[in-house]
């Protein structure tokens, strides 16, 4: 550390006891944080026995602010199912300072901000990020919400709607069913047996018939609730911490303290009549999956020894002599989770879920079996204390090099901890193993028994047997318990020779040096090698300065997706090729080094990061099996019948899922529906996919980024790996100039007005998609497309889902697609698209008054706004990886493209943003480019309202036929390189 840094340091200290004030009851500044932390901290106990932590970051590019209330919706009257969820949503509609609804909405759209929040059985959060200069101001709007809210009339009856629809948008969402349902069948006079969400009817309908008034009782529940000694409030700003510390000391030592205690609840959710039982549950989509659930105590306390992560490190471990191993060599499933699950205080969950395949569902108890014969090796090896060490030295290998998150999410996480680790470890608490308690960890192995035992088995082959329904979700399902004879063979289970402790990790890194950085480093990624095959761009890290490296590699193949066969053989080997490896590459994972392998239209891409010490191990051996692959038949059959089920579940998506895939479908040159995939599948095999394996491995371009602790030598180092492996085992030849070319976009002429229908059977909303085309991406359209849509991004939500209430997902913003962009407006409704349409056009038309009566102050703030979000530094080196990645794979390469754009962005004057309305989205614009995708569901209310209520405009223009109406359209040329690059086998001759 430097002089001048203990200096600043030493000077915050004495600054900080110089201002001592009575709103602090305590300050705490020895707070334990990572040696490559650079932020400063400091704990304070607020005399209203409010926890806050401050995070003082001069060089953050966004500030954000959190506060965790410690009472969730188990808290609700027993009345009043989703009370505190509808709580949540009252606090952002007016406080009595602030008492426009869409004030605090309103000034974070315009300081580059966004907020959110959550509620759970035990908790709700609330969270913002907004530029820097600016937090004292939101954090005023903020504080608010804990002081004097308003819960106006007006707002409780509409925002009633917004709390519905959220519930009917996770009617058909089988986690939302699944949770439902455990909560369902638990001990009904228990807390957990709660609906938490809350809808209309407990809401609404059944409160008026009790004469119960839904304000008084939100006013009641937050009077009571909302106290500050069980709120923690986390801040990071810019600021000195001093300078933040009078900030919260002013805003929120008002906060009321009504000295309440937290909600506890000691006994557990499941008593003997709801243990040894099997619970039968028919999902939405077509899943097989099986749960396996033990009680567990509340393991808080144990932080410094994390007993439970003990024990699912072994149970969830995926490489040789592990339970999934030994699963799936018995053919009976992919995939395994252990661990401790979510739950509130008091009480805990241990859970073992395993997805099935078609042979799996028929072994449910012999699936359990394995389960109890891996708890009995557990039991009869002890807890040994090598595996405790290799996992304490990799979370301090992993606190010691913790990559930066950003400000949002970071203050998110560290407002929660607060509730649960003292202020000086509030940082570490996660990442510390200091203790080591053996007694633990045999007592929770003990309770791991089948007298303890829970399951849940979900699939659509128990439609036929089901004979209950949960009421909020209407989950069809039935309750078994397990026949003695059972339980007994489960107790007396015999060890298994096939499954063992997992092997000493290989992948742990022994050495953490930084390359020195090359005398010609770069600022932007440059091209340090290029031959007809392969293209290697690198970028010496210098900012992160982490032992940590990116490596990208683009294998460009034709044959990817030149039919729907080719683009099902292609996702067919990826999914087999990392099944087969999962053994070997999940330790390295563990250890901190990643990779992965995924297919899209233009070949395959691999990715490895992480650290860089043992890299080249790691890229070797997966090089040498993606150019040796073999196929295992019995796999293979496996994973052809879980992708065919995943094309047909997309039916069961959400509505505003299927309204983004078909407005794709209509403007992407070459692509391939689900439907015509799903139709290719009865021609795969073995065989084909055999043969075409080398097919694709042998005729490609690599595109390559490396990015990272490595220097130039290590880089082509690592190439080679790459190029070795490759030109040893196949017969490599390059592309041809043409088949590098990406895919275009099509052209939508002036003055059209598109409508696509389709039709949902699954949803009862139905869903609206505008795209208004707005031309090729540069400099200019980019700023003034972006600057539009964050102008009308605030209003858009206001009016539509607010005032309007047409539903609770409403999104405005971009698409960018083959470098074509436009404006997008998404609304999710009970209402018919057709409606929404309307109600859309309305509100775009309002936006010319808008903007054109908008003060040049306002206008002002809307630009520094984008120029924030746009000038917001990468937090970590993935996070800079994937901006040069996308630039390099769009083949656009301008890598300082938030530098260029925000300057031109600071010249745009609000007549140029008139005009640009005026010319492309205007009604009657003669360069307006409209396409509308509409998804009605025919099982709501969509379906109900009469179609002569809603007509088709005449001049809306039905697309009756995609093809016709693709084949019936010219393309929009690619977007040329932003730097002088030449374009790959140019130099060759005719």
């Amino acid at each position: 550390m430097s002089y001048s840094s203990l200096s600043f340091i030493a000077m915050q200290k004495v600054e900080s006891m110089m201002n001592s004030s009575p709103a602090i009851l305590k300050r705490i500044d020895n707070i334990i944080k990572s040696d490559e932390d650079k932020r400063l901290y400091r704990g304070l106990l607020l005399s209203n026995n409010m926890k806050v932590l401050l995070v003082s970051d001069p060089a953050t590019d966004k500030s954000a602010a959190a506060l965790h209330v410690n009472v969730g919706y188990m808290s609700d009257p027993d009345n009043i199912p989703g009370l505190a969820h509808f709580c949540e949503h009252m606090l952002f509609l007016g406080t009595k300072k602030y008492p426009d609804e869409n004030d605090y909405h309103k000034f974070l759209s315009e300081h580059g901000g966004s907020s959110n929040a959550s509620t759970t059985t035990d908790h709700t959060n609330y969270y913002f990020d907004v530029a820097p200069n600016h937090l004292k101001e939101t954090l005023d709007r903020f504080s608010q919400f804990f002081k004097a809210p308003l819960f106006t009339e007006s707002a409780t009856s509409r925002e009633l709607n917004a709390v519905h629809s959220e519930h009917e948008k996770n009617l058909t969402s089988d986690i939302w069913r699944m949770d439902q349902l455990d909560k369902h069948t638990a001990n009904s006079q228990h807390p957990y047996h709660k609906f938490g969400t809350g809808n209309k009817y407990t809401l609404d309908i059944s409160q008026k018939e009790n004469g119960v008034n839904v304000r008084e009782a939100l006013l009641k529940f937050h009077s009571t609730w909302y106290s500050s000694n069980i709120m923690s409030l986390a801040v990071l700003g810019k600021e000195s911490l001093d300078e933040l510390e009078n900030i919260v000391v002013e805003l929120f030592s008002e906060v009321e303290n009504k000295d309440v205690e937290a909600p506890q609840w000691n006994e557990y959710p499941f008593g003997k009549e709801q243990l040894k039982t099997c619970t039968y549950m028919v999902p939405i989509k077509d899943l097989r999956n099986l749960h396996v659930i033990f009680p567990s105590p509340d393991l808080l306390e144990y932080y410094k020894s994390q007993p439970g992560n003990y024990i699912s490190h072994l149970i969830g471990h995926e490489g040789p002599g592990s339970l999934l191993t030994a699963l799936k060599e018995r053919g009976w499933c992919n995939s395994l989770v252990a661990g401790n699950r979510p739950a509130p205080r008091g009480f805990g969950f241990f859970g073992i879920s395993v997805d099935l395949t078609e042979e799996g569902i028929k072994h449910i108890d012999d699936i359990v079996k394995l389960i109890f014969q891996y708890i009995r090796m557990l039991k009869e090896s002890g807890p040994l204390p090598w595996v405790h060490e290799e996992q304490r030295d990799i979370l301090a290998m992993g606190f010691r090099f913790k990559d930066k998150e950003s400000p949002r999410s970071y203050i998110v996480s560290l407002a929660y901890s607060l509730q649960n680790y003292p202020l000086e470890e509030v940082l570490h608490a996660l990442y510390s193993l200091s203790d080591w308690r053996p007694d633990i960890i045999e007592k929770l192995l003990n309770d791991f028994n089948p007298d303890n035992i829970r399951i849940g088995v979900i699939a659509k082959q128990f439609a036929n047997v089901t004979d209950k329904k949960e009421p909020w979700y209407g989950t069809d399902y039935k309750i078994a318990h397990i026949p003695e004879e059972t339980i007994n063979e489960w107790k007396s289970v015999a060890l298994s020779d096939e499954l063992r402790i997992p092997d000493k990790n290989e992948f742990i890194p022994t050495t953490f040096d930084l390359y020195p950085i090359d005398k010609d480093v770069t600022e932007m990624p440059v091209i340090i090698k290029d031959t007809p095959i392969t293209r290697v761009w690198f970028k010496q890290d210098d900012k992160f300065l982490l032992p940590k490296a990116n490596l990208m590699f683009d294998f460009v193949s034709p044959l990817a997706y030149l039919d729907p066969m080719n683009c099902n053989l292609t996702h067919m080997f990826v999914q087999l090729f990392r099944d087969a490896l999962n053994q070997y590459t999940y330790a390295a994972e563990i250890a901190g080094l990643k990779y992965e392998l995924s297919n899209t239209k233009y070949g395959l891409i691999l990715s490895v990061g992480g650290f860089s010490d043992k890299q080249n191990i790691f890229l070797d051996k997966i090089m040498d099996k993606l150019t040796n692959f073999k196929v295992d038949p019995k796999r293979f059959e496996i994973y052809k019948e879980n992708y065919i089920r995943s094309l047909k579940n997309f039916a069961a998506e959400q509505p505003y899922h299927h309204a983004v895939y078909y407005l794709a479908v209509l403007l992407t040159e070459h692509s391939w529906t689900k439907q015509e995939l799903l139709a290719a599948t009865d021609q795969l095999t073995v065989d084909r996919l055999e043969a075409f394996i080398p097919q694709i491995l042998s005729k490609m371009h690599i595109e390559c980024l490396l990015h990272g602790n490595v220097n130039k030598e290590k880089a082509l180092e690592l190439v080679e790996i790459v190029e070795n492996r490759l030109t040893e085992s196949i017969n490599m030849s390059p592309l041809l100039p043409r088949q590098l070319l990406l895919n275009r976009e099509l052209k939508l002429e002036n003055g059209c007005n598109y409508l696509y229908e389709v039709q949902n059977h699954v949803h009862r909303s139905s869903c609206i998609e505008l795209y208004y085309q707005c031309g090729l991406q540069n400099t200019v359209n980019n700023m003034m497309l972006e600057l539009f849509a964050q102008i009308v991004n605030e209003p858009c939500f206001n009016v539509l889902r607010t005032k309007e209430q047409l539903g609770y997902i409403v999104f405005s913003g971009i698409r960018r697609s083959n470098g074509v962009q436009g404006l997008r407006i998404i609304v999710q409704s009970e209402k018919h698209p057709r409606y929404v349409d309307e109600r859309i056009e309305t509100f775009l038309l309002d936006m010319l008054h808008y903007i054109t009566d908008m003060p040049e102050e306002e206008f002002t703030k809307h630009k520094e706004a984008l120029a924030v979000q746009r000038l917001e530094k990468p937090k970590q080196l993935s996070h800079q990886s994937s901006i040069y990645w996308s630039e390099i794979t769009s083949q656009q390469y301008h890598f300082d493209r938030a530098t260029v754009e925000v300057a031109f962005l600071r010249t745009i004057t609000k007549h140029d943003i008139i005009e640009f309305y005026k010319n492309l989205l205007a009604e009657h614009a003669e360069e307006r480019h409209k396409i509308a995708v509409h998804v009605v569901s025919m099982t709501g209310a969509a379906k109900e309202t009469l179609e002569e209520d809603v007509p088709v405009k005449d001049e809306c223009q039905v697309i009756q036929d995609v093809t016709v109406f693709k084949s019936s359209h010219g393309m929009h040329p690619l977007v040329q390189p932003y730097i002088n690059i030449t374009r790959k086998g140019n130099k060759s001759k005719l």
